[in-house]
Parts: structure tokens; C-alpha cells; sequence
């Protein structure tokens, strides 16, 4: 039975685990191998980590990170960043890595989803959307780091991703990112009426509260976040940190919402 699913995100450049802001402003945090083995102390749902250098400069995935973070990693982990071959989404797949993220190559070319979800399983394909908010109320999807427009709005990339076969549909708004202003309620809707499949959102979360607010409108969604679960207090002081089990179901069990029928 599907249930919502609270995920640390975690964003790796030069081998280090660092937080952005609006996809700039990047703040070292530490190291990817510890972070994890301290959220393995916290029982924690999910991990997305997402290597935010290699599209940019033309990477192949840090094959070698990925095996030391899925042989530490107690929690099912998903990992993004550079994959543009179903060679290699196997290849991670292989490394013990649950759900593999794909992007500007299924946006270029949505047969390697389906690809892809025929190699390794739907359940082991999810697609990331990257968007900014327009003044047309669309969100277009955005690659490489928040410079590249598609031309696709996350709606359509949602259905092209659903009919391609992935499992799984990630949304992240760039403007959002490391804010602490809440979720974009907006484009989840959008997103949600334009696909089944299960979702996870990224970009605002800044208290528990905001997480809690989500699920309550979208029960069966997974409420991700960077800065929530690094930082800690105004001063924005380096703290993994994660809700307590007792919080954390408290959380899951807030289901009534006008916002979902």
C-alpha cells in the first residue's frame, strides 16, 4: 500500500555534500558517505541524492560514489545525475541503488524511458522536473542546473512520462530551492492532474509544518527537502537532522484536505 514518504535530498558537487539556493549560492555541508550513515541512525524513508555537476560538464555518473552511498545506505536510495544511457541506469542499478533519476536525456528522447523502465523496472525509473513558474501560470521545465528551457512545461513532461513508462515523477521548483517558503501547491495540482503516477516534490519545504501541510493535501506523495534536514535555526548552522518516529507518523496520519478529492 502507497503511503507518503519524507526524503532527505541531498545534492553532491566536487565529490562534497553541499545545499543551494534557487540552484546558486551553493553552501558545503560535508561529506555524502556521513551524512548518510548518520540518516541511517535516523530511520529515515528515502534518500535522493543528486549529482548536480556531471550533465553540466558532461559526466559519466560518479560510479564509485554511488557504491560507497548504497553499501552504507540501510534506507532505499535514489540517485540522479548524468545518467543518459540505459547501460548506465543498469549499471547503478547493479551498484545497489533503488530508483535511478533521468532527465534532460528522457526530455530529449522519451523512448529511453520507456527503454530504461524495460531494462530495470518502471518502479526503478523516475523523472525529474526542474521548473521555474512563468507569468502564464505555466512551469517550464528547466536542464542543466536551472540554464537550459526545454520548451516542455512540467505538465507535459508529468504525461510523457506516465505514457513512457517511468514509475515515478519528481518535480522541484527552482525558486523555491533552499527558500524555506513552503511548497508550490500550484504546480503539484498541475503536475497531479496530469499524471498518476507517484510523485515527490522538492523546492520550499522549511518546517515540518510545510511537510505536514503536503501531505495533507496530497496524501500519497513524497515531500522532499535539502535545507530542512542540513541546517539548522535562523543562522542556518550545519545539523543532519530528521523528525522522530513518533513526529514523523504524527505527520503521515494528517489526510484531510480540501485540496485533494
Amino acid at each position: 500500500m502507497l503511503r507518503p514518504r519524507i526524503i532527505p535530498c541531498l545534492l553532491v558537487h566536487n565529490g562534497g555534500l553541499v545545499k543551494t539556493r534557487q540552484f546558486t549560492d551553493t553552501t558545503y555541508v560535508g561529506d555524502p558517505v556521513n551524512a548518510v550513515r548518520i540518516f541511517n541512525e535516523k530511520e529515515v524513508d528515502e534518500l535522493l541524492v543528486l549529482d548536480i555537476d556531471a550533465t553540466v560538464k558532461g559526466q559519466e555518473p560518479n560510479y564509485e560514489l554511488i557504491a560507497q552511498l548504497a553499501a552504507e545506505c540501510r534506507m532505499p536510495l535514489t540517485y540522479g545525475g548524468g545518467v543518459k544511457s540505459v547501460d548506465q541506469v543498469e549499471r547503478i542499478i547493479g551498484l545497489g541503488v533503488e530508483k535511478v533519476v533521468i532527465s534532460s536525456a528522457a526530455i530529449a528522447d522519451p523512448d529511453f524511458i520507456t527503454a530504461a523502465a524495460k531494462k530495470v523496472g518502471s518502479q526503478s525509473v523516475a523523472v525529474v522536473a526542474d521548473v521555474r513558474a512563468d507569468d502564464k501560470g505555466s512551469y517550464p521545465v528547466f536542464t542543466h542546473n536551472g540554464t537550459v528551457n526545454t520548451g516542455r512545461t512540467a505538465k507535459e513532461l508529468a504525461s510523457i512520462a506516465e505514457e513512457a513508462g517511468a514509475g515515478e515523477f519528481i518535480v522541484n521548483n527552482i525558486d523555491r530551492d533552499g527558500m524555506g517558503n513552503g511548497y508550490d501547491f500550484e504546480l503539484v495540482s498541475q503536475c497531479r492532474g496530469a499524471c498518476a503516477l507517484p510523485m515527490t516534490v522538492l523546492g520550499g519545504a522549511g518546517s515540518l509544518e510545510d511537510v505536514k501541510t503536503l501531505i495533507e493535501c496530497f496524501p500519497i506523495i513524497g515531500a522532499a527537502a535539502g535545507s530542512l534536514f542540513v541546517f539548522k535555526g535562523k543562522y542556518r548552522a550545519v545539523l543532519i537532522n530528521y523528525p522522530a518516529r513518533g513526529r514523523k507518523d504524527s505527520l503521515y496520519h494528517q489526510t484531510t484536505c480540501l485540496g485533494e478529492n
